[in-house]
């Protein structure tokens, strides 16, 4: 399921070292989206996508195909966002930002507690979307992660839409109920 090990200096979740996942990873994706939610969100979905993959490529190099994912996901959200236009304030003549003031030389060393309760948060997601009846688990992977729509999906598993959504709402109440549990 989740391999997780601890050394000295290194927590590792399928082969990632997580210090340089939240370090080093989260500044190099804050640099190109200048906000430090859509940071955390972009690595988040990196993650997920990561953890889920049958690519054979992660256990050579995980490192560098997270980076390949993130990579990805940037340029993604790159492309969504041209489609859009910046919201401006016609009184004050000036952008609004979705993080303004951030600042840019955060501090973004997480502490070891940090760390293990997000490889924590990690193992209870990945154990509800394992706990997922098959089909329903593959249903919310390609509505979720891949993005797929749901006519898409219906006609890909050859399913009807109804059921389609069925197992979409299933796996976010399931996930709902156990981020409360959580928090």
């Amino acid at each position: 399921m989740i391999a997780l090990s601890q050394s000295n200096t290194a927590l590792f979740w399928y082969g990632l070292d997580l210090r340089w996942v939240y370090t080093d990873l989260l500044r190099n994706i804050f640099f190109h989206t200048k906000c430090s939610h859509a940071a955390q969100d972009v690595l988040h979905d990196a993650l997920l996508r990561f953890a889920f993959s049958k690519n054979a490529a992660i256990a050579d190099e995980p490192h560098a195909y997270l980076r390949t994912v993130v990579k990805n996901l940037l340029l993604d959200n790159f492309q969504s966002a041209s489609k859009f236009v910046t919201l401006t304030d016609h009184a004050d003549n000036h952008t609004t930002e979705l993080c303004p003031n951030e600042n840019l030389d955060a501090n973004w060393a997480l502490s070891p507690e940090k760390i293990i309760d997000i490889q924590q948060r990690l193992q209870a997601i990945q154990h509800i979307i394992n706990c997922l009846p098959p089909k329903c688990r593959e249903v919310f992977w390609l509505f979720r992660i891949e993005g797929l729509r749901q006519a898409e999906i219906a006609t890909q598993l050859n399913i009807s839409m109804n059921m389609v959504e069925r197992h979409v709402i299933r796996a976010l109440i399931d996930i709902r109920t156990a981020r409360e549990q959580l928090l």
